[in-house]
């Protein structure tokens, strides 16, 4: 795929929409791969509104997203309540028999809407003032679009054993050229004709611990460890909300209309007059 389309609620080709796909256990609470973490191992594709699963040691499964019939309900994101719409038995049992070896104990839902609906909880918001339940995405942690800087990554690199990806971080964008961590500073960014807002900085869980190849975890609890001895914020307010989570990358918004992104697209920056969250200084 060489472009794609950028709107209010992510990314977006045809039915291939980022985030709107998730697993939830028997009580409709998401799960994630750091709690799975052979989930990376499952590939999904798209064609028209079918969509199609693979995984090791399993036949494919294909779901006609289109003909999903029954009310929606309301799952759960870290607490958030979400729309959903159930994707059915035939592949609640191929999922609970890849990752759980169980006939049943998992759901795959679909989020159902074109705008996002999920509420920012009140103390994430105190922290960062700009997060909007506009911008909060489908099943998307914190904001619908995401970006990672590759002299970040080569960075982190420099004080590792074993070197990571950008894909450790899973982010819809990664840029060229910019020196490592400038992109902490920059207030907005244009990709082609896509205007976005820096909302927050990124902080990162222990899904960064998953290889993105293998779905096996760091032994050595890697990167997750190397960031947090450099990458940690100190301000005391938002430090209240993120902990010890550290940070990689930034979190964005759309402003203004959707638009069209493609593979090579020159990017443009605004560098904030103020200072961004301050981090612990490498060592």
């Amino acid at each position: 795929m060489k472009e794609i389309e950028c709107t209010k609620l992510g990314l977006r080709s045809d039915w291939l929409r980022d985030r709107t796909l998730m697993i939830t256990d028997l009580k409709r609470r998401h799960l994630m791969p750091r709690q799975f973490p052979k989930m990376v191992n499952i590939s999904p594709e798209f064609s028209d509104s079918i969509l199609t699963l693979r995984a090791p040691d399993m036949m494919s499964i294909s779901i006609d997203l289109a003909q999903l019939c029954g009310k929606s309900f309301r799952a759960t994101v870290w607490g958030q309540a979400v729309p959903a719409c159930d994707c059915g038995e035939e592949v609640a049992r191929w999922l609970s028999h890849f990752l759980l070896q169980k006939d049943a104990g998992l759901r795959l839902v679909y989020y159902p809407l074109n705008r996002a609906t999920k509420e920012i909880n009140k103390s994430y918001q105190s922290a960062f003032p700009l997060l909007t339940m506009m911008h909060s995405g489908a099943y998307t942690n914190d904001t619908s679009f995401s970006l990672i800087n590759e002299a970040s990554v080569a960075d982190l690199n420099s004080r590792l054993d074993e070197p990571v990806t950008p894909l450790n971080f899973r982010m819809n964008f990664v840029v060229k050229g910019p020196s490592a961590y400038e992109e902490d500073k920059w207030e907005w960014v244009k990709i082609g004709d896509v205007i976005l807002k820096n909302l927050k900085p990124c902080t990162r869980c222990t899904f960064t611990t998953v290889n993105p190849e293998t779905g096996i975890k760091s032994t050595k609890f890697e990167p997750l460890k190397t960031l947090r001895s450099y990458r940690q914020i100190t301000d005391p307010q938002i430090r209240s909300v993120v902990r010890d989570g550290p940070v990689m990358g930034i979190n964005l918004g759309l402003q203004g209309p959707n638009g069209i992104i493609r593979i090579g697209d020159p990017v443009y920056v605004g560098i904030s007059e103020e200072e961004a969250p301050s981090l612990t200084s490498s060592s």
